[in-house]
């Protein structure tokens, strides 16, 4: 389908990535290795019997938010993502699109740079006793994964396009042999809110725990100026990336509350580590140290998934003009094409933002700390998006015939994602995640402000953000 804006050249490395790779660019965002070895207490806690429920419904939230960034590729091709997508509907949408994400771009990143050291810690206690090991550990995944991205999007991508496949079919393959293991005990209760006597309310709030682990999905976006056929490739990439994220959360997650123990699922979210101990008992030595290799792999896919999508992120909106190209952040490498400035810039402040905080607040705690900001940005992004698909669909005189798609759908989408955001922040938790709330509602009060100011003070700026580059 042919793009209704303009197209200009790109000035990264065009064609140099196919299908698979931007599938798994998506994929590692999700890092279900981890969720399946620790993250899915908070899912647990809420919803206990009915956990596959609640990642089932979260799965299919999800599912409706990953359909905008489907039908925008297939009219804007913008390493710039939800940003370029939603600048291209109204420019003040833009910035508040970018603004928003920014949050999540400095703050997301503690999942893998202080998220490593936790799980070290959690499985060896001895690494703990190290004063400051953890700041080993946080500065090795974090040149980990900006040297991969600085050097290339192919090889940065074949990496956690084949690390990632493994990751998916090992949790796929050792779920199915753990639910035959269970024999009779397997059953369909877990499908239903029984578990939790027929209440839906703790099912839902479990599924918003969930939905934050599928966060990341839509980031083949960010790579699409250098994929073959992107008006194409992209839209099947996030679908498959979706269908293999459910098939490595949803099976697994059955697998843990069945192999755990249904009624016993109240002290599951309790245990530091319920994931590793129910491969343990059921997979032996074995299955324990594949799912621990396979977590520690799923950050260092994530932290260069994620130097990928945010390096290009800041480099497309420099390139049009916005804040980041007062520090020269369009700039593109001669020899590797990469968006080496942006890259530079966001490795060095996301150092400084997370060796700070787990030096306050030590890494497990700052982790927790800084993600809650990210939770709450990445979301405010999607409401942004989805409101800005059907804005773009009036504009270009389409939204009549694709009413469902750019219409009821967006809006159901936002609808879904505010509940999202209000159950995440009500009621306020306790301190230091207060402060965490807090400041987000003030950065997007800001990002208001911000768009607000751009579209009256700028417009000639806003008026070619977000065009396609092919």
């Amino acid at each position: 389908m042919p793009s209704y804006d303009e197209i200009r050249r790109t000035p990264l490395k065009k064609g140099a990535v196919a299908f698979w790779h931007a599938v798994f660019q998506s994929f590692s965002f999700v890092a279900p290795a981890g969720d399946v070895a620790i993250l899915l207490l908070g899912t647990a806690q809420f919803a206990l019997g009915a956990t596959p429920l609640a990642v089932l419904l979260a799965w299919i939230i999800y599912g409706l938010w990953i359909i905008i960034p489907y039908e925008f590729s297939k009219y804007i091709v913008n390493a710039g993502s939800y940003y370029a997508y939603s600048a291209r509907a109204h420019g003040a949408l833009g910035v508040m699109a970018l603004w928003y994400w920014i949050l999540e771009n400095l703050t997301g990143p503690a999942f893998g740079i202080l998220g490593l050291a936790g799980f070290l810690y959690l499985i060896g206690p001895m690494f703990s006793k190290i004063p400051y090991l953890w700041i080993a550990f946080a500065v090795i995944i974090w040149a980990f994964g900006f040297t991969l991205s600085y050097l290339g999007i192919r090889p940065s991508l074949e990496y956690v396009m084949y690390t990632g496949f493994a990751e998916a079919m090992f949790l796929f393959i050792s779920a199915v042999i753990i639910i035959a293991m269970l024999g009779p005990r397997n059953t369909l209760i877990v499908w239903t809110p029984a578990p939790v006597k027929w209440a839906w309310a703790p099912v839902f709030f479990g599924a918003i725990f969930s939905i934050l682990d599928f966060t990341g999905l839509g980031t083949a976006t960010t790579v699409s100026e250098e994929v073959k056929d992107p008006r194409r490739i992209i839209r099947w990439a996030l679908v498959t990336a979706w269908i293999l994220s459910g098939l490595a959360l949803i099976i697994p997650s059955y697998a843990l509350t069945v192999g755990w123990g249904v009624s016993q699922m109240s002290t599951y979210a309790t245990s530091p580590d319920p994931g590793l101990t129910v491969y343990y008992k059921y997979l032996g030595l074995a299955g324990w140290a594949l799912l621990v290799a396979f977590t520690i792999n799923s950050y260092f896919s994530y932290m260069t998934a994620k130097y990928n999508a945010v390096g290009r992120i800041w480099f497309s909106s420099a390139r049009d003009g916005l804040w980041f190209k007062k520090l020269s952040m369009d700039q593109v490498h001669p020899k590797h094409k990469t968006p080496y400035k942006s890259l530079l810039w966001f490795a060095t402040i996301i150092l400084i933002i997370n060796i700070i905080t787990g030096l306050i607040m030590g890494p497990t705690n700052a982790g927790v700390w800084l993600l809650t900001f990210a939770g709450l940005g990445i979301i405010a992004v999607h409401i942004v998006a989805n409101s800005a698909l059907t804005i773009y669909s009036y504009k270009q005189r389409i939204l009549g015939r694709e009413w469902l798609k750019h219409g009821l759908v967006p809006t159901v989408a936002s609808i879904l994602g505010a509940i999202v955001f209000f159950y995440s922040v009500y009621p306020l938790p306790s301190y230091p995640y207060n402060v965490a709330v807090l400041f987000s509602f003030a950065w997007l009060i800001i990002g208001v402000i911000l768009a607000i100011y751009y579209w009256k003070k700028h417009p000639e700026i806003l008026a070619n953000a977000g065009l396609s580059y092919e």
